[in-house]
């Protein structure tokens, strides 16, 4: 796969925004930094975006969370590894991601209220729709992550 072009360097003043929302996000929402990591990956787990993908898990290792915790992000319905409240914006995240399908049902939806306040909910839902613009963008320009020398094959 080749990248189409660099849209950072196309539409600099569309990139910011993004980018301006994405900080807020990470550090003026203050959300739960673990969070944040489940509804990054998990989005883009489901957006087929491998950039995000590997940045994300990358971030989420340096930041001290543990390596079965981030590999089982992807089938967490069937782990034991995730909390309730994880499991809430996990479900959450999904259905936000997938929008078109699921209508944000009241079943998703619900189990929020025993977490977080609706302050809190629209913040999640923030950064939930925040990865999906960093999704659409990375995968509808073809953004290529790095490949790890290790990874290279001989």
């Amino acid at each position: 796969m080749t990248a189409r072009f660099d849209f950072s360097k196309m539409a600099p003043d569309a990139f910011a925004a993004v980018l301006a929302l994405d900080t807020y996000v990470r550090e003026g929402s203050g959300l739960d930094h673990r969070l944040v990591h489940l509804i990054k990956i998990r989005a883009s787990q489901i957006n087929g975006c491998a950039y995000c993908v590997d940045m994300h898990v990358k971030e989420a290792r340096k930041d001290g969370l543990g390596e079965q915790w981030i590999n089982l992000i992807c089938v967490w319905q069937e782990s034991p590894v995730f909390d309730a409240r994880e499991r809430a914006v996990l479900a959450w995240t999904e259905a936000l991601t997938n929008i078109a399908q699921t209508r944000a049902p009241d079943a998703d939806f619900e189990p929020l209220r025993a977490f977080f306040s609706d302050a809190e909910i629209t913040r999640l839902s923030v950064a939930i729709g925040t990865i999906n613009i960093w999704n659409r963008l990375a995968v509808g320009f073809r953004s290529q992550h790095a490949v790890d020398a290790a990874e290279k094959a001989a």
